[in-house]
């Protein structure tokens, strides 16, 4: 017989997943992530491997390991299933479950964006709706969350060169309804560390640019979004293969993520080990970089000169 783990519990008694029940965010791309993890955990906890729950609802172990990760949807049918196989009897626990696997199939915001969204920014989408805190270091751009609708068009057509008018309308479009998580009261806090090379290419044009500029210092006095300006100055940097996104959350179901994102495909990293090596480099920007005060004023002086 096996021994189930007790669920972590917060101040007040409620578990983890009870606490993502009745203040659900991140929409069904967290809800996934968390339901996995507990699934993961009572199989662990079962001594039963992945082919065996595989086979359990008629799957393989890529599909448990899948749904453990939350990069799919779930089936209630293959949650009770997997619960019967586990040990899991009690049915208030049963219908917790059950009732994150349905939370879990519904479609986020940016559903309505499906015919342009790629699967790997979806994933994305629903991390930056659920973070605490979004770290980020961009040597091209500007990053998507601090773009102006101009400038993010002129992102859109350099990637997108061919793509009607409408399509760029409703590309620029997602990214203007993605910031808004940046206004919300609970919203995440935005650390940003930019390459002075991103805002000295003239994309879009010398008024889109001066625009960006002076949305950039908007956020001087936000007591939410930290932005460094990494200079030509400083020589070097630890990050100089390409962008970094680190995301922390709250939510202990929820392990730290980079994202690395490539041409036509991104990588997500949750091993702990490899979310350390990119936080040691992201610390190393940021002690590089200009401090917010100063990045305001570098901010002020490129205005000034463009």
């Amino acid at each position: 017989m096996s021994v189930q783990p007790e669920p972590a519990r917060f101040p007040g008694g409620e578990t983890s997943m009870q606490r993502v029940l009745a203040q659900p965010v991140g929409g069904p791309t967290v809800l996934r992530i968390v339901l996995g993890t507990h699934l993961r955990r009572l199989r662990e906890a079962s001594g039963i491997t992945r082919e065996a729950a595989g086979h359990a609802i008629r799957g393989s172990h890529a599909k448990i390991s899948r749904l453990e990760l939350g990069r799919v949807g779930y089936k209630e049918r293959d949650v009770a299933d997997l619960l019967t196989l586990y040990g899991v009897h009690d049915q208030k626990r049963r219908e917790e479950f059950l009732t994150l696997a349905r939370r879990a199939n519904e479609p986020g915001w940016w559903h309505k964006y499906s015919d342009i969204l790629p699967n790997w920014l979806e994933t994305l989408l629903g991390l930056e709706e659920a973070a605490a805190v979004i770290r980020t270091y961009e040597v091209q751009f500007v990053p998507g969350l601090l773009q102006t609708a101009d400038y993010a068009r002129a992102v859109v057509r350099l990637g997108h060169p061919a793509a009607p008018v409408a399509e760029v309308d409703r590309r620029v479009d997602l990214r203007m309804r993605r910031q808004e998580l940046l206004g919300r009261r609970e919203g995440p806090k935005l650390w940003a560390v930019i390459d002075e090379a991103a805002l000295r290419r003239p994309l879009g044009g010398r008024e889109v640019m001066r625009g960006q500029l002076r949305h950039l210092l908007s956020f001087a006095d936000d007591p939410r979004v930290t932005i460094q300006i990494a200079p030509f100055a400083i020589g070097g940097l630890a990050a100089a293969g390409g962008p970094v996104t680190i995301l922390r959350f709250l939510e202990p179901d929820l392990p730290d993520i980079v994202y690395l994102e490539q041409l036509t495909s991104a990588l997500y990293l949750d091993k702990r080990a490899e979310v350390e090596s990119y936080v040691v480099v992201m610390d190393r920007l940021c002690a590089a970089a200009e401090t917010h005060d100063r990045s305001m004023r570098f901010l002020t002086d490129l205005l000034a000169e463009s």
